[in-house]
């Protein structure tokens, strides 16, 4: 084979493979295109949904009816009732065959302040403002015309949120929880965070700026088919 030959060729392959590389990213880029419409279908969101899939080339990874890696994020999003925001979901091992199956998945949202109140106020009784104090959620409100404040501290348990009242100060004196006469319902507060997929549990929570930020994760989670 000549030189030109061997140009001609080599030339042949470059662009046959420029084209398989744009056309797996064109595939990949329709793929998380739809399923950011499909999120924003079946769930009520905030803002648009932002899909990645992971892993090259993707017209395999489409053939095989699995994808490796899955990505998305979501400014916020409404689950039973409860608001959340800055929500992120982590897949491995997702396929496309239907029932939809995903061996590992793991669920990040941020419970904000005034959600995590809302319910505060609802389990305990008391009308209070919650602001965030280090590690603790910090309330603050009044009773029978008397400053309160008290420490609260979230935490999960058996896969349910839950927050406990550690410390407590009316009146600026310091009061001991076990002595107040609600004392019995200042712990084990439950805070509902609903509508996860069956398989997906709660499984930490940590204060950060904005309330709380949960995570919940699944092994072989099965999705619900889309209506």
């Amino acid at each position: 084979m000549g030189a030109r030959a061997v140009l001609v060729t080599g030339g042949v392959l470059v662009v046959g493979a420029v084209g398989l590389v744009v056309a797996d990213q064109v595939a990949r880029g329709v793929a998380q295109e739809r399923a950011s419409e499909v999120i924003a279908e079946r769930l009520d969101v905030t803002g648009t949904p932002a899909v990645d899939v992971e892993g090259f080339p993707f017209l395999t990874q489409l053939l095989a009816r699995e994808l490796d890696e899955v990505h998305a994020t979501v400014d916020g999003v409404r689950l039973d009732g409860v608001d959340a925001v800055d929500v992120r979901l982590d897949a491995r091992g997702v396929t496309l065959r239907q029932p939809s199956t995903v061996a590992d998945a793991t669920l990040a949202l941020t419970l904000p302040t005034a959600t995590v109140q809302q319910v505060v106020a609802e389990q305990s009784g008391l009308a209070v403002d919650l602001t965030v104090d280090g590690d603790l959620l910090r309330a603050s409100g009044e009773v029978l015309g008397v400053e309160l404040t008290a420490g609260v501290q979230p935490y999960v348990q058996d896969g349910r949120l839950l927050a406990d009242v550690v410390d407590v100060t009316v009146g600026g004196a310091v009061v001991d929880v076990a002595d107040l006469a609600v004392g019995g319902r200042l712990t084990g507060i439950e805070i509902p965070v609903g509508g996860l997929p069956d398989g997906v549990v709660l499984e930490s929570t940590s204060v950060v700026p904005d309330g709380l930020r949960v995570v919940a994760a699944g092994q072989d989670v099965t999705l619900e088919v889309a209506p």
